[in-house]
């Protein structure tokens, strides 16, 4: 009985965990998607060597800018003539193009409000010309995000109550097939916490081993997708590995004190005559 149940939670927790990878996995994806947003700085024409060297350092000190990329004159020429085929030098006799930055933002900073405070920020620079971005793209790609967060954590929600309430009949269960034993100890005089006591801390032992059993499953899915399928689920960060522990070993053993607390409670209470009729 002590086996089969430490396998049934086990099996429940190993869902908890996968949420969990989920939910991990859908932040992870996210945050790249927000960090690939650019931000194009043009400079103006008449603009110094001193000011491109003052905007790097501004750039390096911003907390918004996770890298940047500087475009000079001539490489931007260099780039259109590839792309586009024609030197646009050989017929206005100039190169019309000027200094360029390209800026990829932090995810935290990824948002429609964010991005408008900042382009006004480097507006207010003299020798800022004008900041190119695709309005419409981060906005939609803002909301779609949103709400694909949202969707997941609402469907990671309703699983996590389906597991707690697997785990929660499960030792109800091991529990139930005890309750004439608990009847015989109250029948001695046993107080309710000397009959009690037994039950909650075997099940929250067994909470624990179920707990490692399923993290070490998690960690051979993990090797599996990684090594044979080649998905990276999310970075493997002390983070997360701290996060996921924590989440599955704690939910184990929250869930298994309530329940065997609640259980025991239910027969210590419950007359003999009722434990035939159940």
């Amino acid at each position: 009985m002590y086996f089969t149940t430490t396998v049934s939670v086990a099996l429940v927790l190993f869902l908890v965990g996968l949420e969990c990878l989920v939910l991990l996995s859908a932040h992870e994806l996210m945050r790249h998607i927000k960090e690939n947003v650019v931000l194009s700085i043009v400079l103006k024409v008449d603009n110094t060597s001193d000011e491109v060297e003052r905007t790097k350092r501004m750039l390096k000190a911003a907390p918004y800018c996770l890298d940047y990329r500087f475009i000079s004159r001539e490489d931007a020429l260099r780039e259109h003539i590839n792309n586009l085929g024609e030197d646009p030098t050989s017929f206005l006799g100039y190169n019309p193009l000027t200094d360029a930055f390209e800026v990829r933002l932090q995810a935290a900073y990824a948002q429609f409000d964010s991005i408008e405070s900042i382009e006004k920020r480097l507006l207010n620079l003299p020798y800022v010309d004008k900041v190119i971005y695709q309005r419409d793209v981060v906005k939609v790609l803002n909301n779609n995000l949103n709400e694909i967060f949202v969707v997941l954590f609402a469907v990671a929600l309703a699983l996590l109550m389906i597991a707690l309430v697997l785990i929660s009949n499960t030792i109800q269960l091991q529990v139930y097939s005890k309750r004439f034993l608990i009847n015989t100890m109250r029948l001695v005089g046993a107080t309710p916490w000397v009959i009690k006591w037994p039950f909650i801390g075997r099940n929250i032992r067994m909470g624990i081993e179920a707990g490692l059993v399923a993290l070490l499953m998690l960690a051979a899915t993990y090797y599996y997708c990684q090594t044979r399928l080649g998905v990276m689920l999310f970075p493997l960060i002390w983070q997360n590995v701290v996060f996921v522990s924590v989440i599955v070993l704690t939910t184990g053993v929250i869930i298994t004190f309530l329940a065997s607390l609640i259980a025991t409670s239910r027969y210590i209470r419950m007359k003999i005559s009722k434990m035939y009729e159940i």
